[in-house]
C-alpha cells in the first residue's frame, strides 16, 4: 500500500486516509475478506501472493486508512424468529437538517431497523427492518408513523431476497 505522509483536515480525517493508492495485492487482500472473513491470515497471505507477515501489516494498514470499517457474522434472520423483512419508504414533514438527524437518532433505538438511507427523490427516508411475524410488521409500522415529524409511510414486504452483497466491489485498476 503507498504510503502518503500529509497533514489531516477539520473533519478528523487525514488525507492519508482518503488518498492511499490501492495496489494489486491490497485489492486481492480485501476481495478475500470481504468474502471470507474467518480467513486465517496465511491463507489470505497464500492468496495475495505474499508472506504471512507483510500480510498482516497490510490489513492493519488498510483498517488503519478505514478501507476495511467493521468484521461480522452474517446471522441467520428466521433462525432467530425474525420471520418477516420489509422497506418502510418514510416522509417527514420537514427537510431541516435538525428534523432529519433528530429521526435518524429515533431510530437507533430500535433493534429491528437493519439499516436507514437518507434517500433523494420520493421520500425521505428508506428503511430496512426485519419483524418476527406480520402482527410485528404491522406493531413496527404503526411506531412509525406515530414517531416525531412523519408524515408519511409506505411498506413494501419482502417476499424473497435473491441478492445480498453486504459490502462493494473491488475492481482491479485496468477494470
Amino acid at each position: 500500500m503507498a504510503e502518503n505522509k500529509t497533514q489531516g483536515d477539520a473533519s478528523g480525517k487525514s488525507e492519508e486516509n482518503r488518498k492511499v493508492k490501492l495496489d494489486a495485492i491490497d485489492r486481492r487482500i480485501l476481495r478475500n475478506l470481504r468474502d471470507e472473513g474467518r480467513i486465517t491470515n496465511v491463507e489470505l497471505a497464500r492468496r495475495a501472493g505474499i508472506s504471512a507477515p507483510p500480510c498482516l501489516r497490510r490489513v492493519r494498514a488498510l483498517e488503519a486508512a478505514g478501507y476495511i470499517k467493521d468484521y461480522h457474522a452474517e446471522l441467520d434472520a428466521e433462525l432467530l424468529g425474525y420471520e418477516v423483512a420489509f422497506h418502510a419508504l418514510v416522509g417527514l414533514d420537514s427537510q431541516s437538517e435538525a428534523v432529519l438527524t433528530e429521526f435518524e437518532r429515533h431510530l437507533t433505538a430500535w433493534p429491528e431497523v437493519r439499516r436507514c438511507d437518507m434517500i433523494r427523490g420520493g421520500g425521505d427516508f428508506m428503511l430496512r427492518i426485519v419483524a418476527r411475524n406480520t402482527a410485528h410488521e404491522n406493531e413496527l409500522t404503526s411506531r412509525l408513523t406515530a414517531a416525531p415529524h412523519v408524515s408519511t409511510v409506505q411498506t413494501f414486504q419482502v417476499i424473497r431476497s435473491s441478492k445480498y452483497a453486504s459490502s462493494v466491489p473491488v475492481d482491479d485498476p485496468a477494470d
